[in-house]
């Protein structure tokens, strides 16, 4: 049978990602951007439109990450007042659960819930990072070993909220007693048109995976190739049998960037610009230092990467995802170059990408969907270089091709997020 795409859009934030330097960029704050950017998503029919989070200005070297300084909104406040401006899309936030408290969140994640008429999803992250947790008045920090029993917890305790009332309307105290939550009283916010917020996560790591395969209604993840989402998705799927879970239960939804071209060499040139927009000499040096955890100000962005190993653990950037063991990454970038010949910025470049489908608007939905088809992936969240505008060729040149396709929709079919997803409402368990 053949498989139907899902679609979502990812805002471009501040990030690598986005080309700050192209004339048709525009604010990061300005609700105009995140209007425009949700309209084209409802617009080409997408399931729902994802906001990241940020919590704390990142350093590097002890100064303001630059990207930084264009700001990082709040992204439920935001949500919010898209729903007003939309009728069909979902709207996701990424809300962490380490410096976050699940009745004050399912609180906020319902009335979104209410106010969209059902199209809610939480993207659950966590963190380690104590860095972060300054911002906050208990400081925030867990273990490592900690971060996900606690996001376990959470959101399975956010969960005996939102059934703290029945779908008939009516109120029942809750009380949970765990390792990290002790609370009891009323929910102040009635069952929702969806019966819980989808919940999203985030995640490559072995924990990560176990985490989405036991709670997760979406998985937003990061592969660099076909082989390679094929492997993960087989992977995550196998663990849901294990918690009474069904194949469909869950979705898999890896961030993808898109270049179109009227014929494959101009898409290919397209994206090699973009690609060295994105990684500006400053920006190689930088990206080099998070891997060897020292200053390389003197080293050249056209020359040969270090001879030397990185320094593990050096705290030289603050407030980013670990990149995990940077020896070996520094092995791997260090084998790459030699193979092709790199300096630092183009080994970034060609190391630093993630899957791309570029080409003419026919060869990239035909990529697309055979990517879906052979089980890589249950659909895919676009993450355009360009605010707000950088869906628009998508949602107008590939979308129609998807649908003639017989892949995609020609047209919402329900009114809640769950059923854009194909997900079944949660049994209420009272």
């Amino acid at each position: 049978m053949t498989k139907q795409i899902h679609l979502a859009a990812h805002f471009p934030g501040v990030n690598n990602t986005t080309v700050w330097a192209d004339p048709r960029s525009k604010s990061q704050i300005a609700f105009s951007s995140f209007e425009h950017l949700a309209r084209t998503a409802e617009r080409g029919l997408f399931d729902f439109f994802f906001l990241a989070e940020g919590l704390r200005l990142r350093e590097h070297k002890g100064r303001v990450h630059d990207l930084d300084v264009v700001g990082r909104p709040e992204s439920l406040t935001v949500l919010n007042a898209l729903a007003a401006v939309t009728e069909r899309l979902g709207l996701a936030a990424t809300v962490n659960a380490t410096f976050n408290e699940p009745y004050d969140l399912a609180r906020r994640l319902a009335t979104l819930d209410h106010l969209s008429g059902g199209r809610a999803a939480w993207n659950v992250v966590t963190s380690s990072d104590a860095f972060t947790g300054e911002n906050f008045r208990r400081g925030g920090f867990l273990d490592r070993a900690d971060r996900y029993t606690r996001a376990a917890e959470f959101v399975a305790t956010a969960r005996e909220l939102w059934d703290s009332w029945t779908p008939e309307g009516v109120s029942r105290p809750f009380a949970h007693r765990g390792r990290h939550f002790d609370i009891a009283g009323e929910f102040t916010v009635p069952r929702s048109p969806q019966g819980h917020p989808v919940v999203i996560q985030a995640g490559d790591s072995d924990e990560g995976r176990e985490f989405a395969a036991a709670t997760a209604d979406v998985i937003f993840t990061r592969q660099s190739s076909l082989e390679a989402g094929k492997a993960f998705y087989a992977d995550v799927k196998k663990r849901l049998a294990k918690y009474g879970r069904a194949h469909g239960d869950l979705k898999i939804l890896p961030g993808v960037s898109v270049v179109l071209g009227d014929t494959a060499a101009d898409a290919r040139e397209k994206a090699a610009e973009i690609r060295r927009q994105q990684t500006s000499p400053q920006t190689a040096l930088l990206t080099l230092e998070q891997i060897w955890g020292t200053d390389l100000s003197a080293y050249d962005p056209d020359g040969p990467l270090p001879d030397f190993d990185p320094v593990p653990e050096s705290g030289i950037t603050q407030g980013r995802t670990r990149r995990g063991d940077t020896v070996a990454i520094a092995e791997k970038w260090r084998a790459l170059a030699e193979e092709k010949g790199l300096s630092i910025r183009e080994t970034v470049i060609e190391a630093g990408g993630r899957q791309s489908f570029v080409g003419t608007p026919q060869a990239v939905a035909a990529e697309l969907d055979a990517f879906v088809q052979a089980d890589a992936a249950d659909g895919f969240i676009l993450v355009p270089h360009l605010t707000p505008g950088g869906l628009d060729d998508f949602v107008d040149r590939v979308v129609p091709l998807l649908q003639e396709r017989g892949v995609f929709r020609t047209e919402y079919e329900g009114t809640t997020l769950r059923s854009h997803l194909g997900l079944a409402e949660p049994a209420w368990k009272g």
